[in-house]
Parts: structure tokens; C-alpha cells; sequence
């Protein structure tokens, strides 16, 4: 019974480290930003250039964002923006710009 117990409490352990990680970490995404401030702005308010991302759905974040880096959304400029991002990059990203207003 106990090491039925320890088991659970490993499996959910893992489970949780593994959704803490998918939130990602936005402060790490502020400092990813910078790149995305010339088109998107300084606070990700949007530009002439590229729409709003500040309080964008981290789920659409993340999905437009591998959707360029697939080829899958045509745009050369955010494929070549997205291409060299890691999976935490974007999770990263995707909490910053949905702790903004």
C-alpha cells in the first residue's frame, strides 16, 4: 500500500513539474521580447507592423508561434523570427505577453 502511495505522489510530482514548465517563465520571456518590440512594440501593444500580443491567449501564442515556425502560417518574417526558438522560448514568451494588459 505505501509503495502504491509513493508511487501516485512520484507520477504526480512529474505531472506537475511537467505543466509548471509548459506555463513557462516570464521573465525569461521579457528578456526574449526584445526582438518582437520593433514589430509588435515595446509592451506588445501592436504596431502598424504587427498586431497585439500583450494579454494574447498563451494556447494561441503558442500555436501561431510553432504555426510559423512549421510553415504552416505563411510569413517570412515570423518564420524567420520563430525558426530559432526553443519549446521554453516560446512558453517563455507566451507568459510574458499574457501577464500583460
Amino acid at each position: 500500500m505505501n509503495r502504491m502511495l509513493l508511487t501516485a505522489l512520484i507520477v504526480g510530482s512529474v505531472g506537475l513539474a511537467g505543466a509548471a514548465q509548459a506555463a513557462g517563465d516570464a521573465a525569461a520571456g521579457k528578456a526574449k521580447a526584445t526582438s518582437c518590440a520593433m514589430c509588435h512594440g515595446p509592451n506588445g501593444e501592436g504596431t502598424q507592423m504587427g498586431p497585439k500580443l500583450a494579454a494574447e491567449d498563451s494556447a494561441k501564442f503558442t500555436a501561431a508561434m510553432n504555426d510559423y515556425k512549421s510553415g504552416k502560417r505563411d510569413n517570412a518574417m515570423m518564420k524567420s523570427q520563430a525558426s530559432p526558438l526553443s519549446d521554453d522560448d516560446i512558453a517563455n514568451l507566451a507568459a510574458y505577453y499574457g501577464t500583460m494588459k
